[in-house]
């Protein structure tokens, strides 16, 4: 599994805005992922390859994890977009529409020339994928794969679902896919937000993201990162319960307990995990 660190949320930039690129150097995402594929028009395809590898290889994000989106193998520009992120070195080459473990392996071979530090990260987005998450997850094990990101969007056109507040005909296939990647070490994000000005809704899908487990959020503004960013942090209240976790199974007393009670409460060792996990990520942020 990919080292513990914040991954709340990742913020779209179109890779052909040179502005918006500039610009995602100084905001406070975990994530900046430069797009190819649905935020740039076919006549701009080439330019934005261009500009992506370029500012990759410009640096200057910082802590920032940056991930180029390439187009489909399937699409006219898929190939030339790999080959570009591969020679760019990126932290990790994002694939859209990947449908299962074939898909996984034709595209850990088309960057296996990428640095060693450059991840593969597959977009969840297709009907056919929802019923090929097991087998997609554990390609974790063979290939360089090491993320998913939830499409919704393209989940929602293909299964002709609709995308309301509580997304209800979504929480199946989001809560499979957080188990899935969960259990095979994978870092899995949840899908965009539509509404860009309907903050109080965002605050609310964060809210439930959370709730159904995922690691962080795919976003397409700026406006949204306060939001996101908050969600996904564990509160002051949460790291200190954590410390006082860890504090108590490493006593010489209690090596070797499975369960605690610490202040009333009953804490098994697999909450020392969690603790550890919340307190890692609390301490990247401070």
């Amino acid at each position: 599994m990919d080292s513990i660190r914040p991954r709340r949320s990742a913020l779209y930039m179109p890779a052909s805005n040179l502005k918006a690129i500039e610009k995602a150097r100084g905001l406070p995402t975990d994530i900046v992922i430069l797009d190819l594929e649905d935020a740039v028009a076919p006549d701009a395809k080439a330019a934005a390859r261009e500009a992506a590898v370029a500012a990759v290889r410009a640096g200057g994000f910082g802590r920032r994890e940056v991930v180029i989106r390439t187009n489909g193998l399937d699409s006219p520009w898929g190939a030339e977009d790999l080959a570009a992120a591969v020679s760019a070195g990126p932290d990790a080459i994002l694939v859209p529409k990947v449908n299962d473990a074939a898909d996984v392996a034709n595209y850990d071979h088309a960057i296996s020339q990428a640095p060693q530090k450059t991840r593969l990260w597959c977009m969840i987005e297709t009907a056919k994928a929802a019923f090929h998450l097991w087998e997609l997850a554990t390609c974790a094990s063979t290939t360089r794969l090491s993320a998913w990101v939830l499409g919704v969007n393209d989940l929602a056109k293909e299964t002709r679902a609709i995308q309301t507040a509580s997304r209800e005909a979504f929480l199946p296939i989001l809560s499979l896919a957080v188990a899935a990647a969960h259990a095979n070490g994978l870092i899995v994000l949840d899908g965009v937000h539509n509404e860009v000005d309907d903050l109080d809704a965002l605050e609310s899908t964060c809210r439930q993201s959370v709730e159904l487990g995922f690691d962080g959020k795919s976003l397409i503004h700026p406006k949204h990162l306060d939001i996101c960013n908050s969600a996904f942090s564990p509160s002051d209240a949460e790291i200190e319960w954590s410390k006082r976790i860890i504090a108590a199974f490493d006593l010489p007393e209690n090596a070797g307990k499975g369960v605690l009670r610490i202040e009333n409460r009953m804490v098994e060792r697999l909450h020392l995990l969690q603790a550890e996990r919340v307190v890692a990520i609390g301490r990247s942020l401070s």
